[in-house]
């Protein structure tokens, strides 16, 4: 880094993306997986943090696992990508929603504790997406 480059523009603040993968048959998943329903691999990826999802369902869990959020929100929703149907689960950000409502991905640097684990917190990442309801 340059001595004359802010650390916190907004190169260095990029958040990772929420990468599906994107089949030769069109389909699309997330997580990505190494071969498609297809069996192809993927010739693509798409960032589903750039779209808006419905939810489809969700649920609060009171008996969380070690270092994640008592209660801890949770939600599968629906990414419309190009006419093609992509659904994932997640945390959601409040337990205000209802199925039907739209929401977008936001980041977190932290899903869960790194240090309520057995593992190293260095051994694995930490950070990923929750969705927040859109008013």
């Amino acid at each position: 880094m340059s001595e004359h480059q802010d650390p916190h523009d907004a190169e260095s603040d990029e958040q990772p993306p929420m990468e599906a993968a994107r089949y030769p048959d069109g389909s699309i998943l997330y997580p990505a997986h190494p071969l498609g329903p297809d069996g192809a691999e993927p010739v693509g990826t798409v960032d589903l943090s750039k779209y808006r999802a419905t939810v489809i369902t969700w649920t609060t869990s009171t008996a969380t696992p070690p270092g994640v959020r008592e209660p801890n929100h949770l939600a599968i929703v629906e990414f419309d990508v190009d006419g093609e149907s992509v659904r994932a689960i997640g945390q959601l950000t409040t337990d205000g929603v209802e199925i039907g409502d739209t929401v977008e991905p936001v980041y977190a640097e932290e899903l869960r504790d790194p240090e309520a684990g057995i593992r190293e917190p260095a051994s694995q990442s930490w950070d990923g997406y929750r969705f927040r309801p859109i008013e």
